[in-house]
């Protein structure tokens, strides 16, 4: 059996410029948890990451984390997996500024050095446009500040879904919290 090709994260084409929303978060506000309970960015989560994403300049998102002993994978290093957790939900923290649901289509991921337990991570996830529904955009990690070295990047597509999407598939929600970017609250 022949595989079909897999699609890149990388545009293939020229893509529609990123708008940010009129009422998008003003760069510098911290933006708020969309689920009390996330792995990634609930408050709540006993052993998540409790990432905490910050509106940046045009369509880009900062965020930080500090690796704990809950998110190793070797002794003493943050898991792969746990380091694309963590650009995953700094990228679809982009939609705050869009203000458009969207869902993660593909995520590709470069490791470039190891992330000891004990360093915080710092993240930087900006837009690069849209073809059709699917948002193309990048993000990069870096250790001891946000223009220490680089430790990880990734580029990503997300895809555009209506708000029903969530209502169908999550529990316990309602088009208005979709719409009211208050997604699994």
């Amino acid at each position: 059996m022949i595989e079909p090709p897999t699609r890149s994260a990388t545009p293939q084409r020229e893509l529609e410029p990123p708008e940010r929303h009129p009422e998008a978060p003003a760069p510098g506000t911290v933006l708020p948890s969309h689920y009390e309970n996330c792995v990634a960015c609930g408050p709540s989560h006993p052993t998540g990451l409790r990432l905490v994403s910050t509106a940046g300049p045009e369509v880009s998102i900062t965020g930080e984390f500090t690796v704990t002993a809950d998110h190793q994978g070797a002794p003493g290093l943050a898991h792969g997996g746990v380091l694309a957790l963590a650009l995953d939900e700094t990228l679809g923290g982009l939609s705050w500024l869009l203000r458009r649901p969207m869902v993660t289509g593909r995520l590709e991921t470069d490791y470039i050095r190891p992330v000891p337990v004990g360093t915080t991570l710092y993240l930087t996830a900006r837009c690069l446009g849209f073809a059709g529904r699917r948002m193309y955009a990048k993000a990069v990690g870096r250790l001891g500040g946000p223009e220490g070295n680089v430790a990880l990047r990734a580029s990503a597509v997300f895809v555009v879904v209506p708000p029903e999407h969530f209502v169908e598939h999550g529990t316990d929600m309602t088009t208005e919290q979709v719409h009211d970017y208050e997604v699994n609250p």
